[in-house]
């Protein structure tokens, strides 16, 4: 097999790839555990202590991803349990309680402000040096082939697609059936990770979002 061939059947194969999600599969939708799936009408909807301070975080959540650090942020609306990803130390990752981000002055100790313009560049900057490194050198073709092409064609999610999904966080969460569980929004692969207490998973591209929530919730839009 050619390096290119390789090259094709990596992105081919992976669900979101090292250069994110295909053109032609924006909004990628996998079935989870069929017992949850089956049984999710006998199951009464469990409110979490989040859904209590949804409203007073998710401007909060906003501000990280805009204006602080955060470069990817996962919240579970279930247990309650938030993790962020920092472009200040981007192999690790932090872990809050999510009531404690209704407090604005926690915020502001936790979470480095800086502009996302600034953030952007910063992202830009740790791949300009991967790419540098001696160990990507010793890469196969294909790989550095895939890691050059994104590096040359990669764009951050837009701020205001930031603002559209995070405003709408209370409404997937409300849905009487099939409700929001958890959410992870990534600034660096320009896409939304959603779960839902069916056990579904729906992987969007940040461009298709409004399109996702014009089709199954054309009365919010």
């Amino acid at each position: 097999m050619t390096e290119k061939e390789l090259e094709a059947l990596v992105l081919k194969e992976s669900i979101v790839s090292a250069t994110g999600l295909d053109a032609d599969s924006l909004q990628i939708s996998l079935r989870g555990d069929p017992s949850l799936r089956e049984t999710t009408y006998q199951r009464k909807k469990y409110r979490s202590p989040v859904d209590d301070v949804l409203d007073q975080i998710e401007p909060h959540l906003e501000e990280l991803l805009l204006n602080h650090s955060t470069y990817r942020i996962y919240i579970g609306l279930n247990n309650g349990e938030v993790r962020t990803y920092s472009v200040f130390d981007p192999l690790r990752v932090e872990i809050h309680a999510a009531d404690r981000l209704a407090d604005h002055d926690y915020i502001e100790r936790h979470f480095p402000t800086i502009s996302y313009i600034e953030k952007v560049q910063m992202m830009r900057d740790i791949y300009d040096w991967l790419l540098a490194s001696p160990a990507f050198a010793g890469l196969p073709e294909h790989w550095r082939n895939i890691c050059v092409r994104r590096n040359e064609s990669w764009q951050p999610m837009p701020e205001s697609e930031i603002s559209i999904i995070l405003v709408n966080l209370k409404t997937l969460r409300e849905l009487p059936e099939f409700y929001l569980r958890n959410i992870t929004v990534c600034v660096v692969q320009d896409l939304v990770h959603m779960q839902f207490n069916c056990d579904g998973t729906h992987i969007i591209s940040a461009e298709r979002y409004r399109e996702f929530l014009e089709e199954n919730l054309p009365e919010t839009m």
